[in-house]
């Protein structure tokens, strides 16, 4: 019997977890499977362990697991697929399979188009001096924080303002205070601080007071603040999505699958900028061994075949006790495959490449200031 396992990540604030589990219940309209759960990573009750239970108490022989997370970082990448891990011990008979986060999704854009609309700004209607403010969680994880810069340049290209900039809410820079600084650089006189937030929360309420915070700043300017995703309708077709994707085995690239993941469990610490003491109710531990084996074997012969002269009018002196004639008709053996393009190409790799115009590199001040910031859901 199929079973959906829902994975929020918990809120210290009740209000954020009664809406996931609402949202849970929207989806699981829209889904034909049997059983459906809901769980959380922290802050809040049941535990994924306790969700994995549930399942089994259930008759589930076959479970998906499905991240409600924006973007992959820590908790994709290595919390959740290690309880799969133990839950698969613990369950030999159930078939576990991992479905993909929200990521960079083309609906993500469409209800951040659709939270614009509803704070009064029409992103495809010409407003030269708007300026949006894409805010998000902010990781230790570089691809996640570098996911964000990427929806933002889509959106950008989907719309007509002149400004789309990404800030964070902490952990990274820069910083939602440092964004809305650059925003008024440019020359914004309108700033629209669009929150990439799934639910209400800790950091949605502490957006609220720094919108105020930045009103009482910058008098001259007109600040908006949208609305997060919440129950918007394309954000359940996103998860309906992931979870089939899960319940059929057809999610790619994905950390079960990931040969490296186990071994980099070994070296992660599991401590978040947040500060908060939880329990993920898992032990990090794994009983695997790796045996990282890699044969290469190079046994091929690449022959250049270079029928032609090179007439030298200078001489070469060696003191190697032997003589060295330079005809240049010859062959050469490599044990790598590369050909004679391939090393223009490698010499064209050091031109140093264009960069954007309009980016700035945070001062050192302002991302240590950024390492330092305490952020709870």
């Amino acid at each position: 019997m199929d079973a959906l396992l829902f994975v929020g990540h918990g809120s210290r604030d009740p209000e954020g977890n009664e809406e996931i589990r609402e949202f849970v219940k929207a989806v699981e309209q829209k889904l034909d499977v049997p059983i459906v759960e809901t769980c959380f990573l922290e802050f809040e009750r049941p535990t994924m362990r306790d969700g994995f239970a549930a399942c089994a108490r259930r008759g589930a022989t076959r479970v998906g697991v499905v991240p409600i997370t924006l973007l992959a970082a820590g908790h994709a990448k290595l919390h959740i697929p290690a309880a799969i891990d133990e839950a698969k011990a613990a369950y030999p008979a159930i078939r576990f399979h991992y479905g993909r986060p929200i990521g960079v999704h083309d609906l993500s854009l469409d209800i951040l188009q659709s939270r614009l609309a509803e704070s009064g700004v029409d992103g495809l209607a010409a407003e030269p001096d708007t300026a949006l403010l894409l805010i998000g969680r902010g990781s230790s994880d570089a691809d996640a924080n570098s996911d964000l810069f990427k929806i933002s340049r889509l959106l950008w290209e989907r719309l007509n303002v002149r400004w789309v900039e990404t800030a964070f809410i902490g952990v990274t820079a820069p910083l939602a205070d440092e964004g809305v600084e650059r925003c008024v650089r440019l020359g914004a006189k309108k700033i629209v601080l669009l929150p990439y937030f799934l639910f209400t929360g800790v950091l949605i309420k502490r957006l609220e007071q720094l919108k105020e915070t930045f009103a009482a700043a910058y008098p001259e300017l007109e600040l908006v603040l949208a609305d997060y995703f919440g129950f918007h309708p394309k954000l359940q077709d996103i998860l309906r999505e992931r979870a089939l994707e899960a319940l059929q085995g057809e999610v790619k690239m994905n950390c079960d699958m990931c040969q490296f993941r186990l071994e980099a469990m070994k070296h992660h610490h599991h401590h978040h900028d947040h500060d908060h003491g939880h329990d993920h109710d898992h032990g990090h531990h794994h009983g695997h061994e790796h045996a990282h084996e890699h044969a290469h074997s190079h046994d091929h012969e690449h022959t250049h075949s270079h029928d032609h002269e090179h007439t030298h009018s200078h001489e070469h002196a060696h003191s190697h006790g032997h003589e060295h004639v330079h005809s240049h008709d010859h062959k050469h053996t490599h044990s790598h495959a590369h050909s004679e393009h391939e090393h223009h190409e490698r010499d064209k790799k050091g031109e140093p490449g264009g960069g954007n115009e309009g980016s700035t590199r945070p001062a050192d001040a302002s991302r240590e200031a950024a390492a330092t910031k305490e952020v709870s859901l």
